[in-house]
């Protein structure tokens, strides 16, 4: 458990790792209503350039944002969010499916308006050993 009155900058989230599967996509796709054949078909991923089957950009972003969340353990506590999607996380048609490798780290932590303490984190999103979001920051919250 952390112990949020001593958080302070440098310290690292507990690293998660994700596995996203073609499930997913079907699933999200459901949920938010983007059914573009990118995210589930081959040859019209191929058909424009892509190296597969890719996972939706506001997917990857909403599972980095899971980082964050559950460290703080309340999504309620999130007062921005933003990043640059710059490269696509490839979903094989398989049963394992891509693993999404997130981490993070606090940027700052200052003080609200509301006299609460605001971390500062720094997110990075890994697939494949490379970095698929750039600039992915936000800020939260802390507890007690």
């Amino acid at each position: 458990m952390t112990d949020f009155s001593a958080v302070a900058k440098g310290d690292e989230l507990p690293p998660l790792i994700l596995q996203v599967t073609r499930a997913d996509l079907v699933r999200y796709a459901g949920a938010s209503g983007d059914f573009n054949p990118i995210h589930w078909n081959d040859r019209t991923a191929a058909a424009v350039g892509l190296p597969g089957v890719i996972a939706h950009g506001m997917l990857t972003m909403a599972l980095a944002g899971r980082l964050v969340t559950g460290w703080v353990g309340d999504p309620a506590a999130l007062r921005s969010y933003g990043v640059r999607f710059t490269r696509p996380v490839v979903v094989p048609d398989d049963d394992e499916g891509a693993t999404l490798e997130l981490s993070g780290k606090v940027r700052d932590v200052v003080e609200g308006e509301d006299g609460s303490r605001i971390a500062k984190v720094d997110v990075t999103a890994k697939f494949d050993g490379r970095t698929v979001l750039g600039r992915a920051a936000a800020e939260v919250a802390l507890p007690g």
